[in-house]
């Protein structure tokens, strides 16, 4: 008899793709690196140079594909990375202000708890 799976919680991701992680826990703890893919069902991301694998391919010609051993990365737990402020250069916590623009219309924006700076482009 197969147990069944329960259905991840959802958490609440305030990582964006393109943003700069440090690690906090874990095997890869203290390396930073820029944020690839963001999977907000499973509350993971992919983090460049993080968590690499090794990956056993088998060839396949008809697909172009070489055979061997590659090394990539997999998906780290949310919980396991914070964010570096740009403006800083520490990892710190999200913080989010609110900008009433003009007609009526808010805009909420990321910012650096411990120096106020905005993670966000304009």
């Amino acid at each position: 008899m197969a147990l069944a799976r329960k259905p991840p919680v959802k958490v609440r991701v305030d990582l964006k793709k393109e943003d700069t992680v440090k690690v906090i826990s874990g095997r890869d703890k203290g390396k930073t690196g820029r944020v690839l893919r963001v999977d907000r069902e499973k509350g993971k991301v992919l983090v460049e140079h993080v968590m690499m694998i090794k990956r056993h391919t088998r060839p396949n010609p008809s697909k172009q594909i070489k055979g061997g051993i590659a090394e990539r990365e997999s998906p780290i737990q949310v919980s396991n990375v914070m964010v570096v402020c740009p403006g800083c250069g520490k990892a710190t916590r999200i913080g989010s202000h609110t900008e009433t623009l003009m007609g009526g219309k808010v805009r909420r924006y990321r910012v650096c708890r411990k120096c106020g700076q905005t993670l966000d482009r304009k």
